[in-house]
């Protein structure tokens, strides 16, 4: 959803449900973000949007690994979605995607203010998400976020965030030297530039996650050399 929402026109109406605690006291919610309006349950899955807004301004959540309530920054606005004349009756318990989810991401598609589905709240749940850093030795250590049906592996690594100059790409006791620019102009191992715009390690005619053993979460380095 991180990657895929930057694509659509600005103010694009994005619905995303993931949504195991449909029925119970969790909230629906309206995000309102500088460039898109996202419509979800709040229960997480709305992370990665939030967390990457507040990028430059250090983690939203600290020294945590479970979901927990924080407050906005950067101008990020949400709104409970409590306002039941916009909904879809009779609304069953087990299928908020179509009764409710889906007739307020219609309305704002329409053009009706976020502020009239209901009252604007300061902070959503979110997880972590992993970042890169820099350790003592100055070299950017990453992580895995996503594993692909190819066996690509893809980071948290932005290509922006690269070094200049020659590198070394280390993941779970394997180097790669340098970073490709295509997939056939690697032999076996390359670290390429994914079109999501993070740091992709692949293996040619074959899986890089199979040969390299790895899972989410597992740590990935860029080494500068001379």
């Amino acid at each position: 959803l991180n990657v895929a929402y930057r694509y659509f026109p600005k103010q694009s109406v994005h619905m995303a449900i993931v949504d195991p605690g449909v029925g119970s006291e969790r909230q629906g919610v309206i995000l309102k973000t500088p460039s898109s309006l996202f419509v979800a349950p709040d229960n997480g899955i709305l992370s990665y949007v939030i967390n990457e807004l507040s990028y430059t301004e250090g983690p939203l959540i600290h020294h945590s690994k479970s979901l927990e309530r924080v407050t906005f920054k950067r101008g990020i606005e949400a709104v409970t979605i409590t306002e039941p004349r916009f909904w879809r009756y009779p609304v069953s318990p087990t299928f908020h995607g179509r009764d409710i989810f889906a007739p307020v991401a219609a309305g704002l598609s329409l053009g009706i203010s976020p502020y009239e589905f209901g009252e604007k709240i300061t902070s959503l749940y979110v997880f972590p998400t992993p970042r890169p850093s820099f350790d003592a030795q100055g070299n950017l250590v990453g992580h895995i976020l996503y594993i692909d049906h190819f066996g690509n592996l893809i980071t948290d690594i932005k290509s922006t965030d690269l070094p200049e100059g020659n590198v070394i790409i280390e993941a779970a006791g394997q180097h790669i030297q340098g970073i490709s620019r295509y997939y056939e102009e690697g032999q076996r191992l390359i670290a390429i530039p994914g079109s999501s715009g993070y740091l992709e390690i692949s293996l040619r005619d074959g899986s890089a996650c199979d040969f390299l053993g790895v899972e989410i979460g597992d740590e990935v380095e860029v080494i500068p050399t001379i």
